[in-house]
């Protein structure tokens, strides 16, 4: 596995080294392969949305087969498999974005690692490149990966461990990422509409980007450049995604977006006739005694030696 992921790592560096040869900055390098990598996922993005949107519009149908099939998984899977065909409708669709991102994260922390892989004098000895490469050059006469005043070789907790003042220039490029990433998930909340999402797990999936750019403190500076480079450009992406699948009412997000209105209304009254009552009452008495009337179960008489006992005891008459 490592074998693979440094054999895709050369293409990565290359292009790295491309964008360095016309820039002459490590920065804009990195930021150019994060433009780069964002336009190759941008169709997968917009199809991934499509069919999300598209899954969204078919749940009261789903919530439907669900209540008919409760007791039948296998009957309950075909009917859904038919529902899918009969809409040309693929469920994984919405999943390809994502499964895309972790080899990418992979690749690109490689590269990052590989670029500033440090000799016993300290300098550079650059992976994945070849020795006669601008880039390679570079680095190998250096000790830091200097850019805009920062060195991205290093990451921000130890930049604040070698100077606090100057670390928390590092620093704050992690929280202005965090604040990136919230206006994006803030944009995505807007428009989610999901039945079975409580309040609660729609917070974690607004905040969960956020705790992933908390994550980039101790990794190196230079991807920190690079993921924040792809939150501006996902904000445009989320703008255009609202613009295209939002911009009327009977665009394919209104439509998903009633759909998810009717489909809570219908797992609301599910839920309310399951805590309804089935029958009356029945009582813990058993059966009647027989004339209807119940009757009065005679006193018992007090036993001998009670407390009462001997003014309860009828005397004799003198």
């Amino acid at each position: 596995m490592s074998g693979v992921i440094d054999y895709l790592a050369r293409p990565a560096a290359w292009l790295m080294s491309v964008f360095y040869s016309w820039t002459h900055s490590y920065a804009v390098s990195i930021a150019l392969m994060s433009v780069v990598l964002m336009i190759i996922l941008t169709p997968l993005t917009l199809k991934s949305t499509k069919g999300m949107l598209e899954m969204q519009r078919l749940q009261p149908e789903m919530r439907r087969i669900q209540a008919e099939f409760r007791s039948d998984r296998q009957k309950m899977n075909e009917a859904m498999m038919r529902l899918y065909q009969e809409h040309k409708v693929n469920p994984l669709s919405s999943c390809l974005p994502i499964l895309a991102q972790l080899p990418i994260f992979i690749i690109m922390f490689r590269v990052m690692h590989g670029l500033t892989t440090r000799g016993p004098d300290g300098r550079f000895v650059p992976e994945h490149l070849d020795k006669t490469n601008e880039l390679y050059l570079a680095l190998s006469s250096s000790t830091e990966m200097r850019s805009f005043g920062l060195d991205l070789a290093i990451s921000p907790k130890n930049a604040v461990a070698v100077s606090f003042w100057s670390g928390l220039i590092y620093i704050g490029l992690v929280v202005l990422l965090a604040g990136v990433y919230l206006i994006q998930q803030r944009m995505v909340a807007s428009r989610m509409s999901s039945p079975t999402m409580s309040a609660t797990q729609a917070k974690i999936f607004q905040y969960m980007p956020v705790a992933f750019s908390v994550f980039q403190v101790v990794l190196p500076t230079s991807l920190v450049v690079y993921y924040f480079t792809q939150a501006v450009i996902r904000i445009g992406q989320q703008a255009y995604i609202t613009r295209r699948f939002y911009g009327s009412d009977e665009s394919l997000g209104r439509q998903a977006q009633a759909a998810g209105q009717r489909a809570r209304e219908i797992a609301k009254d599910e839920k309310t006739k399951k805590s309804a009552p089935t029958g009356p009452t029945v009582s813990r008495r058993v059966t009647p005694p027989k004339g209807g009337a119940i009757q009065a179960r005679p006193a018992s008489p007090p036993s001998k030696g009670g407390k009462n006992w001997a003014a309860q005891v009828p005397r004799k008459k003198k």
